[in-house]
């Protein structure tokens, strides 16, 4: 259990690390600009591979929505973490309770709430998908094929 812990923190250190990441020499405006853009490049690849015509643009939006929220939390808990094991105080011991850290807690439900309606999409049937009934081709083979050959 130890190592897979390590394993995630190092995984992590390379995304997130300022020191340990290949996109180091870069601002830091630019990195998030290369995620966000990673993450929608991602979002509409697996948007067209699994979403219909008529659920992509919810399934796209709310895929893209939740990349977005993901890799802001994930950063932004990463940091807070290695800011905290810097000073190691509690919250509830300084009473700072300010605005950032509530509005925090109010993305992390509505990122809860968005990625669980865009699995309610993946996983709810379509009415409206597949309507037309098929009931195999209207003719056979050798039908198909009479036009083109030389016995009519």
């Amino acid at each position: 259990m130890e190592a897979l812990k390590n394993w995630m923190i190092d995984a992590a250190n390379i995304l997130f690390d300022d020191s340990k990441n290949d996109l180091r020499s870069l601002p830091r405006s630019v990195r998030l600009q290369i995620l966000l853009v990673l993450s929608f490049v991602w979002t509409t690849v697996f948007s067209l591979y699994i979403f219909s015509y008529t659920t992509f643009a919810f399934g796209w939006a709310g895929l893209y929505i939740a990349h977005i929220g993901l890799i802001f939390a994930v950063y932004m808990t990463f940091k807070h973490f290695h800011k905290a094991e810097a000073q190691s105080s509690s919250v509830f011991q300084t009473k700072n309770f300010d605005p950032f850290k509530i509005m925090v807690i109010v993305f992390v439900i509505v990122f809860i709430f968005v990625f669980s309606k865009g699995i309610e999409v993946l996983t709810s049937p379509n009415p409206s998908s597949y309507a037309i009934p098929y009931d195999g081709p209207s003719k056979s083979v050798f039908e198909k094929w009479l036009p083109f050959s030389k016995d009519k």
